[in-house]
């Protein structure tokens, strides 16, 4: 269960599939000798099993086959978000301690900045992808380096988005970097025949790594795009006929909007979600542009892979479906204030947080150098999510919120994604988001944040939205928010998340408000 190992592998069983597609397309033998010489070039410059590579890059060939070459030399990766100011990148940095940092020409300035924030004694040397690395690939000879890699070794450091204080390194092993890339491949249904994909959200996410590795593991097709764009992935996606999509429901329904995306998207067969709640309205929106043979949701987190799975997400839309392959989920009493035990079930149909077991093969270990975070995520062989969610009378997975986001108000909860998928269901709602606002009267008053289509925004806009809400969400009278405001467009991560708590602090411009 090793990641170099597996290239390795299936570089011997399909030397001629088209490993990397796009200007300069890699088969995998070639692809297999290119990290091998990356890997003996990173190890004459001192690189040895146990140490950490950064990688601050856009998604490439070169990225990825830094992340390969590392596998091979038992070294980790730890691949860092373009998108961090100067002050985040070297706290990461100087958290992971890497022995070297690789960047590319549009991060080459955000590197250099950051390391002048470090001890003078820190700062690891910067490779740079192009020349240099060209330079240092074409200076060794062919052939695998003798490495006694194990699966225990650690083959990615992930930084978490941080949405409250610093970002949190989670370390993963080869052991459970492979069983996530199997995990993937089982449960978003690839064959082994002529796979394709996009690789379009980052690296530095577990989507994009999953991306990347599941295509490895079978012998597929990857086409890299460095930053999500409708545009870019339509153009690509018709280019090379990819045959599968994994994407956060935002990029997918900028795809929808892209002119001809039902016909330019005419190969792909398989749709995977995750990263965020899909309405049924863009659910139902996909199934019919695309008329997937697969549509599936997968729920999970960086720290354990897989949680639950919606093997048909037409059928079933905001579902999450059973446990994962290799999971065991519970649902526990939510409460923040206290450390609850693993066994304080709750009753069939109740809210609980969702818990995942930590003996699963896709699991994490624990954070790096954060006893605080492990004492508060991990319990008794148990990962404490902060997910809320329900289990349904079919017996599936009903995800519901973030303790964190639930708003109490007047007394009574109020899950935002059950408002949320109300509100997607009015003409014209093109994106919403739900959030708590502070309120002298209700404590937090449930407040919708929305951006419209077409001609209707505004003032207009908000008035025709809340009067739906009144007359046809079927939203009982508390769950009703107490504001429509309109936006241009929502807060999101650059993975796409919706970022509530901008919009509880008031970073927006509103374009008109209504109440319901």
């Amino acid at each position: 269960m090793l990641l170099g190992r597996a290239l390795s592998l299936t570089a011997e069983r399909h030397p001629e599939r088209v490993a990397i597609a796009g200007e300069r397309p890699l088969s995998y033998a070639e692809w297999d000798r290119r990290t091998n010489r990356l890997a003996r070039g990173l190890s004459g410059l001192g690189i040895e099993r146990g140490d950490r590579v950064a990688v601050v890059a856009g998604n490439g060939e070169p990225a990825a086959s830094v992340h390969l070459a590392c596998q091979k030399l038992g070294a980790g990766t730890v691949p860092l978000n373009v998108r961090y100011s100067p002050d985040e990148l070297a706290y990461c940095v100087g958290d992971a301690a890497p022995k070297v940092l690789v960047c590319d020409e549009h991060t080459a300035a955000l590197a250099d900045d950051a390391l002048t924030q470090l001890d003078p004694a820190q700062p690891p040397p910067i490779i740079h992808a192009g020349d240099e690395l060209e330079a240092l690939i074409g200076s060794q000879p062919d052939g695998a380096l003798d490495v006694a890699v194990a699966e225990q070794d650690v083959s990615v450091m992930l930084y978490t988005a941080g949405t409250t204080g610093r970002p949190k390194g989670v370390p993963r092993s080869h052991h459970a970097e492979v069983f996530a890339g199997l995990a993937h491949v089982t449960q978003a249904r690839y064959s082994p025949a002529g796979e394709s994909t996009l690789c379009a959200m980052p690296m530095y996410h577990t989507m994009g790594l999953r991306s990347l590795v599941s295509m490895v593991l079978i012998g597929g097709t990857t086409t890299f795009l460095p930053s999500f764009s409708p545009e870019a992935a339509l153009t690509a996606i018709e280019r090379e006929q990819l045959s599968a999509l994994y994407l956060v429901p935002t990029a997918f329904w900028a795809l929808l909007q892209e002119p001809g995306a039902a016909d330019g998207c005419a190969s792909v067969r398989k749709l995977a979600y995750a990263g965020a709640a899909m309405t049924e309205s863009l659910t139902t929106q996909l199934a019919e542009a695309f008329r997937p043979e697969v549509f599936i949701n997968h729920y999970g987190s960086t720290e354990v892979y897989t949680f639950a799975v919606e093997s048909d997400a037409i059928a079933r839309p905001g579902s999450a479906g059973r446990p994962g392959l290799f999971t065991r989920l519970r649902l526990v009493e939510a409460d923040p204030e206290r450390r609850v035990a693993p066994d304080e079930q709750v009753a069939p149909g109740e809210t609980g947080e969702i818990i995942a077991s930590l003996a699963s093969d896709e699991a994490f270990a624990g954070y790096w150098q954060r006893p605080d975070a492990n004492e508060r995520a991990l319990r008794d062989g148990w990962y404490f999510t902060g997910d809320l969610g329900e289990i349904d009378d079919e017996g599936n997975l009903r995800v519901s919120g973030r303790i964190d986001d639930m708003v109490i108000s007047g007394g009574e909860n109020v899950h935002p994604l059950e408002v949320e998928d109300a509100l997607a269901r009015c003409d014209g709602v093109d994106e919403v988001a739900v959030a708590g606002v502070p309120d002298d009267k209700w404590g937090h008053a449930v407040t919708a944040f929305v951006v419209v289509a077409g001609e209707t925004s505004g003032e207009d806009g908000a008035r025709h939205i809340a009067e739906w809400t009144r007359a046809q969400s079927g939203l009982a009278a508390y769950k009703r928010p107490k504001r429509i405001v309109i936006l241009d467009a929502l807060p999101k991560s650059p993975v796409g998340k919706i970022l509530r708590r901008e919009l509880v602090a008031g970073n927006y411009e509103p374009r008109g408000e209504a109440t319901p």
